[in-house]
């Protein structure tokens, strides 16, 4: 197959890596890719958001296959028009990417198919939004509805904290994102992050993994994309993974079918494991950053062949085995980052951090007058795997220290919950 792969980042590099291995592909492209990317693919400088010239570059290429990484070209309609040119494409329509583009909508869903999550209120103006965070107190969580580049949620703790942040998004902090806000109950307990491959019909788990969305270690500081993740995730046992199955992503995949947008595609589902069982935080259409990175390197089969079999409706003849080995990955990013990450610093000595154990996966890297330099906020993912989670820890931060770059940061407990867990078993 000829294959394009769509997307700049660190998930994209890890799908780039592993398609790449695929013997049933003949030519992998990547728009725009990286330079970490352009190791695995030919990057080719197309526009995700110009449709049209994705699709004249497929005819041109003879693309037997697209693979949609972010959620922006998802939720603008990549998908249907890439299908409307008579073109495969994994990745949801424009009306069943709605899961990640509203969460209003998702909150709906919801309560009309008996979904658990937390109670909810959607609000178009901040007087109604600010009166219903008066009545329910706090701690509570207040998000803007659409697309904000992970950065669109802020649990509050406090009333204060919760309307402050409710002016922030009917203020424009977060664009057109914040036109609606949704504010919704504090859900407490262990946040998972759990996938399976869609075909409108058929949902195939694929995966479980724990994110760190707090820049700072322990947990603290302003909520991130992401600073590492961990696979698999403890907190989802068989017995969870059973009930998230039957009470989150059956009723959906029915739901979405019901209301006319059957739903195909990766449905990420990140969850709160509370007292009472999982209960769904949100819904994203795409593959989670940085988590496909340490799913890429559990997986054994062809990632390749599980795509498409998703796109063709023909996920009920497959099967998904894991490497037993748990992934690590920890994320380096940019000074500044989240709120204004410095772009421009030059980085050393990331091809020979890697090893037969440590995969580096580019973020947000460009090169400039033959060096590597920062080009976004999350800029390297240092991805490891291990006996266990201690092991996996140890080999990723062993090779930070062979990567030269004084203006990147990162946290130094990735995992933290999980070898908390070894030990306790150790013991």
């Amino acid at each position: 197959m000829n294959v394009l792969l769509i997307g700049s980042g660190g998930r994209e590099h890890a799908l780039a890596w592993k398609i790449a291995a695929s013997p049933v592909l003949t030519k992998l492209y990547c728009a725009p890719g990286n330079p970490g990317i352009a190791h695995e693919a030919e990057c080719v400088a197309l526009d995700p958001a110009d449709h049209s010239a994705v699709v004249a570059f497929c005819k041109e290429k003879a693309i037997d296959f697209v693979v949609v990484g972010p959620e922006a070209p998802l939720v603008a309609g990549i998908a249907d028009d890439l299908r409307a040119a008579g073109i495969s494409v994994f990745g949801p329509s424009k009306a069943a990417a709605q899961l990640e583009g509203s969460k209003g909508f998702t909150k709906d869903l919801c309560a009309r198919f008996n979904i658990p999550t937390g109670a909810y209120g959607r609000f178009i103006d901040a007087k109604a939004a600010r009166a219903y965070v008066e009545k329910q107190g706090a701690p509570i969580v207040v998000k803007a509805d659409g697309l904000a580049a992970g950065k669109g949620v802020v649990v509050a703790l406090t009333v204060q904290e919760a309307l402050d942040a409710v002016d922030a998004c009917f203020d424009g902090a977060f664009g057109g994102a914040g036109a609606e806000v949704v504010v919704e109950e504090f859900l407490d307990g262990e946040e998972a992050s759990f996938f399976c491959l869609c075909d409108g019909k058929t949902a195939l788990p694929f995966g479980t993994a724990q994110d760190h969305k707090r820049v700072g270690d322990g947990d603290t500081g302003a909520n991130t994309g992401g600073m590492g993740a961990y696979s698999p995730a403890p907190v989802m046992t068989q017995a969870i993974i059973d009930r998230t199955m039957r009470e989150l992503i059956e009723p959906t995949m029915r739901g979405m079918a019901e209301i006319g947008a059957p739903f195909s595609g990766v449905l990420f589902a990140g969850l709160m494991i509370t007292r009472d069982g999982p209960k769904l935080i949100e819904y994203n259409t795409r593959f989670g950053d940085p988590e496909t990175q340490v799913l890429m390197l559990r997986l054994k089969d062809d990632v390749l062949l599980l795509l498409k079999a998703a796109a063709d409706g023909a996920l009920d003849q497959m099967s998904v085995r894991w490497n037993d080995d748990p992934a690590l990955t920890v994320v380096m990013a940019a000074r500044g980052y989240p709120a204004s990450p410095e772009k421009g610093s030059i980085i050393r000595g990331v091809d020979t951090a890697q090893s037969d154990k440590v995969q580096i996966f580019h973020a947000g890297t460009a090169e400039k007058n033959g060096a590597l330099v920062a080009n976004g906020g999350r800029v390297l993912n240092v991805t490891a795997s291990g006996k266990t989670v201690q092991e996996a820890q140890d080999a990723a931060y062993a090779a930070i220290t062979r990567i030269d770059w004084p203006e990147g940061f990162y946290r130094r407990d990735i995992g933290w919950r999980a070898i908390a867990r070894e030990k306790g078993e150790a013991q």
